[in-house]
């Protein structure tokens, strides 16, 4: 309700082809509040604190930036840029699953973003630092807490570009059109999914220990739930963002209907996938050849995918299953490549046609629903419900 409230001011400044940044700032900082104030407000303080330095790196950066461009100060400020995240992620697996004092919800998307700001500034492509924007873009709240993951260069032209009131009509009614999407996925489907059929489905798989048909069950309702969950925040962001007349990126393009493992990341939880591609596979492949380190591209690619799956794996959390699942993924993606490699060399003696088509999406959205019964740590629960047993 407070949204719906804090928003009719800016649709009727947007109808007027106006933009009132002002407002928009103080409404960031009511929503702020909002959301971490009251028994949460350790990590409000925590937020404060990191933005602040955060900003000030920026800053520094851009400011040396302008004068040299010395490989070693890049990388000491992305590394330092990094540091909080890496403390909050390892800190619960160092001391028995407690929360490091310097977490709040939202760190690591606003750490993207930070360090893709100084990647772009040490690319030449940010030409210019502007405080109040970099803040914006920092805490706009739509996305400030799981993304999607915009681009400071994209959401500074949104931010600052009047527009007309067709092209806004149209924003806005896609972005209410996204809101009651996404208000049907997370409170009907994923509810459904999540609430009503995971608990049942997840007693039964423990009662039958071992591979049974109620795991195979988890596995499909698991999947469904953690997509539908996802997606349909996602949705609530960017139709919030549509609204606000800034155009935030999508996050997913019907993943399951992906017919491989390479093109599935292209469709599910797409900025994040972009972000990770552009930001760590794409330079480390540039490193290696450059520095001439290795010659085969082949294996060039593959140690990318490896060390861009083990990444994300302990950014999910320094656990064995979401180790496992990053490197389920690179290998899948690894196999993937070799397959198309085949299926390019072979192309005349490999059918092509509806069948196989299907088969493909039929074979890619089965390896991805076993890799999310990986993410899920539910094999870890059925392991110790049978130790304990």
């Amino acid at each position: 309700m407070f949204i719906t409230l804090a928003l009719i001011p800016i649709i009727i400044a947007n109808l007027y082809e106006k933009k009132l940044h002002w407002y928009q700032s103080i409404s960031t900082v009511a929503f702020l509040l909002l959301s971490f104030g009251g028994i949460k407000w350790h990590q409000g303080i925590a937020l404060i604190i990191y933005v602040v330095l955060e900003v000030i790196l920026i800053k520094i950066y851009y400011e040396y930036r302008k004068r040299a461009n010395v490989s070693w100060i890049f990388y000491i400020a992305v590394i330092v840029a990094i540091i909080p995240l890496v403390i909050v992620k390892i800190t619960p697996a160092v001391y028995g699953g407690k929360a490091s004092i310097i977490g709040f919800l939202g760190i690591s998307y606003i750490t993207f973003k930070i360090v893709g700001m100084i990647m772009e500034i040490r690319d030449g492509a940010i030409k210019e630092f502007k405080l109040r924007q970099t803040v914006e873009f920092l805490l706009f709240f739509p996305t400030i807490s799981s993304g999607p993951i915009d681009r400071y260069r994209r959401f500074l032209g949104d931010y600052d570009k009047k527009l007309p009131q067709k092209k806004y009509l149209d924003m806005l009614e896609k972005g209410v059109w996204y809101i009651f999407l996404g208000f049907v996925y997370k409170f009907f489907i994923a509810y459904f999914f999540g609430t009503i059929l995971l608990p049942q489905v997840g007693q039964n798989a423990l009662a039958h220990g071992g591979i049974s048909w109620w795991l195979v069950a988890y596995m499909y309702v698991y999947s469904m739930d953690l997509f539908f969950d996802f997606a349909g925040y996602s949705l609530f962001a960017v139709g919030t963002s549509y609204i606000m007349g800034i155009a935030t990126p999508m996050n997913f393009n019907k993943p399951f209907s992906a017919p491989n493992i390479k093109e599935f990341w292209n469709r599910w939880h797409m900025t994040l996938s972009f972000w990770f591609r552009d930001y760590i596979y794409m330079r480390l492949v540039f490193f290696i050849m450059k520095k001439k380190l290795i010659k085969s591209k082949i294996t060039i690619a593959n140690l990318g995918y490896l060390t861009l799956f083990l990444i994300m794996g302990f950014w999910h959390g320094v656990t064995w299953y979401y180790i496992v699942y990053g490197l389920f993924h690179a290998c899948a993606i690894i196999i993937c490549d070799m397959w198309l490699r085949f299926k390019k060399k072979h192309r005349d003696q490999i059918p092509s046609n509806r069948f196989t088509k299907m088969f493909a999406v039929f074979l890619t959205f089965n390896i991805v629903c076993f890799s999310f019964l990986i993410f899920s740590g539910f094999l870890n629960t059925m392991l110790v419900h049978h130790i304990m047993k």
